[in-house]
């Protein structure tokens, strides 16, 4: 559970997609890391354990968050309308071959083949992102090689309190 969260914060971070897309994030942790070697299995992929004649990935892997343009290809549209539309990528779907891409603008889902990525570009910029901790701050201070630390660091551990002794009538 711990590793699947740590990835699921990777991707959600490096593309500074907000938190209101989890589910996205975490459908796309899992989808790798059940493709990523196991230490558990002695190096073994997870997905070729279960499905050892299956292909890894049906399309190849795309950067989560990316801007990604999904072709229209349909009848009722003539030649002036657009050919794409401008959507986030949420990863390969588990369910068919192709991609999840969603366009905020139009709350609907894609999922196709047929995609453009700008995997260059992130959607969405830093400062939209409803993250309140976009920004990292180290525990420590940075300390030079050179000098030494100019305080000790102090550690403090919790300690137990000693049970309280009650005195029984006899």
């Amino acid at each position: 559970m711990r590793h699947l969260l740590e990835v699921t914060h990777a991707l959600k971070f490096h593309m500074h997609v907000p938190k209101s897309y989890w589910s996205d994030a975490v459908l796309t942790a899992c989808h790798l890391i059940n493709r990523m070697p196991s230490t558990v299995l002695g190096g073994q992929i997870p997905y070729t354990v279960l499905s050892p004649n299956a292909p890894l990935f049906h399309l190849p892997p795309k950067i989560f968050g990316c801007v990604c343009y999904v072709h229209i290809l349909g009848p009722g549209s003539d030649k002036l309308d657009p050919r794409s539309i401008k959507c986030v990528f949420f990863g390969n779907s588990c369910t068919q071959k192709g991609y999840r891409c969603y366009p905020p603008t139009l709350r609907r889902r894609f999922i196709s083949a047929d995609v453009t990525f700008d995997e260059s570009q992130s959607y969405f910029s830093p400062s939209v992102s409803s993250d309140n901790s976009s920004t990292c701050v180290p525990l420590l201070p940075p300390v030079s090689p050179i000098e030494p630390p100019q305080k000790p660091l102090q550690v403090y551990c919790h300690r137990q309190k000693p049970p309280i002794k009650t005195s029984t009538p006899h």
